[in-house]
């Protein structure tokens, strides 16, 4: 049996062999280790020096992009196209519109103003109205002129004339019969500017109805400060930038509002508590009004109603009353109607002025009062009362066309 002390010497050359076989492998497993840790290092530092975004990286890359790509295509090949933009260029910035401008965008009316709105929701956008009285962009004041039409407008040539040149200081509206489907040629000052209608009976509720609806499709305008109420045998008694002035710079205004005996006929007592007698107002339903008074009409949701189921002709009561029931704004009124109309035969309808009524004193009268009878702004007397006139036939537009120029100055 070997000793203890050869088993000892076996053992360690035993360890010591196997201490030479490993070392190989841990000095490879060692080496493999310190490059990994190394590479990780390089790696990250190259990651954080080397971005993207950097601009020699950009540079070297776009180098190396524009060395790949095939040489172009001459200018005159079927198939040449634009050159591609570098996938690391950063997108084009579009510079939005000023505030101005989409503000105006916003409150721009559409140029053909027919649409698809009810009624509750025309009546309540057209109610909205800013606080704020300074507008943050340019706004040049205009002149809503709302036609009340069975059909056709037979002076239509005459008002062609009066508008022309002024396309920035007014707007139209036209209120027609359903029924009737004839519609102004694209030239036209006409054109475009009817709005949703229905079916208007003379002395009706629906006439007054036609006449809020008119004047709730002009408040969708913003630019609009005053609006004027004619028919198609209306006539401008003057030309345009008389009219605009007077209308613009008024701080009244016109609508033709009586209490008599005759009119308190047509009060009905179950109006009361809402309405009293006293408050009982008749008038010209062709009035003239400005901006607030018009708000008034078109978000009325008390008065109206009352009027409707009771009253009779409420087109010759409810303008008038409303401006009666509303202090603040009746004491703004000139109580007279800017459209002068034949009333003297006292008969249903006033006079129809026909072709051999037309003449050059007839329409200098009309112009003019004999003596400074009417007050402008509450305050000035002018010779000026009526800046336009009814009824006047279709014939008479022949006779009116000869006399624009030289009477009317249009």
């Amino acid at each position: 049996m070997p000793t203890k002390k050869e088993r000892n010497s076996s053992s360690l050359s035993l360890s010591l062999g196997i201490i030479k076989l490993l070392n190989p492998l841990l000095h490879n497993f060692l080496t493999f280790c310190v490059g990994a840790i190394v590479g990780i290092i390089v790696h990250s530092s190259l990651e954080i020096i080397l971005s993207p975004y950097s601009p020699t990286v950009q540079s070297v890359s776009q180098l190396f992009l524009v060395a790949s790509l095939p040489p172009p295509l001459p200018a005159s090949s079927p198939l040449s196209s634009p050159p591609l933009a570098s996938p690391l260029a950063p997108p084009p910035s579009t510079s939005p519109l000023s505030q101005n401008n989409q503000l105006e965008m916003f409150l721009r009316p559409p140029k053909n103003i027919m649409h698809d709105m009810e009624e509750n929701e025309l009546f309540w956008r057209a109610s909205m109205e800013p606080k704020i009285r300074d507008y943050p962009f340019p706004r040049t004041p205009k002149v809503a002129f709302m036609f009340l039409t069975r059909g056709p407008l037979p002076l239509a040539p005459l008002w062609e004339r009066f508008f022309r040149g002024y396309e920035d200081l007014f707007t139209i509206y036209v209120h027609v019969n359903p029924s009737y489907n004839e519609f102004m040629p694209q030239g036209s000052v006409f054109y475009g500017r009817r709005i949703p209608s229905k079916r208007v009976d003379w002395g009706q509720a629906n006439m007054v109805e036609a006449e809020r609806r008119l004047l709730a499709n002009a408040l969708l305008d913003m630019n609009n400060e005053r609006f004027i109420l004619l028919s198609e045998s209306c006539i401008p008694l003057f030309n345009f930038t008389t009219v605009y002035s007077y209308l613009i710079n008024s701080t009244q205004t016109h609508v033709h509002s009586y209490d008599l005996p005759f009119g308190r006929v047509r009060y009905d007592r179950r109006m009361y508590p809402h309405i009293h007698m006293h408050h009982w107002r008749k008038g010209s339903q062709w009035f003239e009004l400005d901006r607030s008074m018009a708000l008034e009409i078109v978000s009325d949701t008390v008065y109206w109603p009352i009027m409707k189921a009771y009253s009779r002709c409420p087109d010759e009561h409810y303008v008038p009353t409303i401006l009666n029931l509303r202090p603040s704004l009746g004491s703004r009124n000139s109580n007279r109607s800017l459209t002068w109309t034949d009333w003297e035969n006292r008969r249903a309808h006033p006079r129809l002025i026909r072709v051999w009524n037309v003449n050059v004193e007839f329409l200098m009268w009309l112009r003019r009062c004999d003596e400074e009878c009417c007050e402008h702004n509450g305050e000035n007397k002018t010779r000026v009362c009526f800046l336009f006139a009814r009824k006047f036939s279709p014939n008479t537009l022949k006779k009116l066309l000869r006399f624009a120029s030289t009477v009317m100055h249009f």
